[in-house]
């Protein structure tokens, strides 16, 4: 009888070693070493290089609920962090099913080489639905991610480093993407296999307070015929109010709200009484909402994806939105006088604010997409609607 040889299981080549415990096996992909973050789920079907170039996401590690993720590679033009040098984003990323070689006519890297030079940690080959329902049960967990091509890891030391980070509560992410220093923005939204247009009559001037801002926010205030000034995150009132803004408008970024707001709410409480137009987005609004007097807190698992279900009380309607959050705006807290526009339809958490008889509002949600539909687009019109009005001119249709 012939000899039979036993079965052969692949070693591991990377893990994810939950603070609990809890190790996860699988096969790695993207840059080597370890990094130790927040373990959070997002539901989008597209757009994976978008949600890792997120500033938003520094400190986490993201699982794709969708199981095919890479098919279509990676290129230069679908980036979301404003210095893709500064590798702002993600630090690990969690795959279902090994990722192919890229089919599609706009790939100029397959998903592997694209993530080891952003210098991206990934997992391939597991459950991501159990590790989903874990995070749905238990809250999203601080992990450490791993990748060895030797398959060597220190399992116990790896534990205690996870159980030993202390999360994201308290931390001032944003300082870590903001930009550098002053910087003008000029190029709108992407056209169909034509690329980014310019803008090149502006009609006003938008300061964007950068805590982390994502391209494509800027594009759409830029192709509405804004001139765009992005200003580091600890720029003083003073400065932003000697760039003689339009508008000013206050970005998403990484972190706790009210360690960033520590530094941020003293400027944006300075731009209010001026009574300048504001437009806050995720954590601008949560800042925002802590200027106004409300609170902000963390949420067990947080919201991201592309699919999800708001409602605009000023208008009534439902909204299929993208987000990316893992704090929110405690609404018990809202101060008289600060108006809830908008909610979850999933979980009732507060989606937006404004500040009755001001022209100030923000929103939890992402309404430049990227990825994600575009239902809400019609907010930046109605933030140039307001500066608009104060310089005397007639409003766009809110709706293009």
């Amino acid at each position: 009888m012939a000899n039979v040889s036993p079965w052969t299981v692949e070693k591991p080549t990377a893990l994810l070693v939950l603070a609990d415990g809890t190790v996860i096996e699988g096969k790695g992909l993207g840059a080597t070493g370890e990094a130790v973050a927040e373990v959070c789920f997002n539901t989008a079907l597209t757009g994976y290089q978008e949600i890792l170039t997120d500033p938003s996401y520094a400190g986490q590690i993201v699982t794709f609920t969708f199981p095919h993720i890479g098919n279509v590679g990676a290129n230069g033009e679908d980036l979301e962090d404003l210095h893709p040098a500064n590798r702002a984003g993600a630090v690990g990323a969690v795959f279902r099913a090994e990722v192919t070689d890229p089919s599609n006519y706009r790939a100029a890297n397959d998903l592997d080489s694209w993530l080891k030079r952003r210098g991206v940690i990934a997992l391939t080959g597991i459950d991501t639905r159990a590790l989903t329902a874990l995070i749905r049960e238990k809250g999203a967990p601080n992990a450490v991610i791993a990748h060895a091509p030797d398959g060597k890891f220190d399992v116990e030391a790896l534990k205690t480093k996870a159980k030993a980070w202390s999360g994201l509560v308290g931390l001032d992410l944003a300082k870590e993407v903001t930009s550098g220093q002053s910087m003008s923005w000029t190029e709108k939204p992407w056209v169909w296999n034509e690329g980014y247009a310019q803008q090149d009559e502006p009609l006003m001037h938008v300061v964007a307070i950068d805590y982390g801002v994502k391209r494509n926010i800027l594009r759409l205030i830029a192709g509405l015929g804004a001139k765009i000034t992005i200003v580091p995150a600890k720029t003083s009132a003073e400065d932003i109010l000697a760039l003689n803004p339009d508008g000013v408008f206050l970005s998403n970024g990484p972190g706790d709200p009210e360690a960033t707001g520590e530094y941020a709410v003293p400027v944006i409480k300075e731009l209010i009484a001026r009574k300048i137009p504001l437009f806050g987005i995720c954590l601008g609004h949560q800042m925002l909402a802590l200027a106004l007097g409300a609170k902000t807190m963390k949420m067990h698992q947080g919201h991201h994806g592309a699919n999800h279900p708001v409602k605009d009380h000023t208008t009534g309607k439902v909204e299929i939105v993208s987000m990316n959050h893992g704090f929110a705006v405690d609404s018990a807290s809202l101060p008289t006088g600060v108006e809830e526009t908008h909610i979850s339809l999933f979980d009732n958490t507060n989606c937006g604010i404004a500040l009755t008889g001001a022209p100030v509002f923000s929103v939890q949600h992402h309404p430049e997409a990227s990825p994600g539909p575009q239902d809400s687009h019609y907010l930046f019109r109605r933030f140039i609607n307001l500066i608009r009005e104060r310089k005397g001119e007639e409003a766009l249709p809110e709706h293009a």
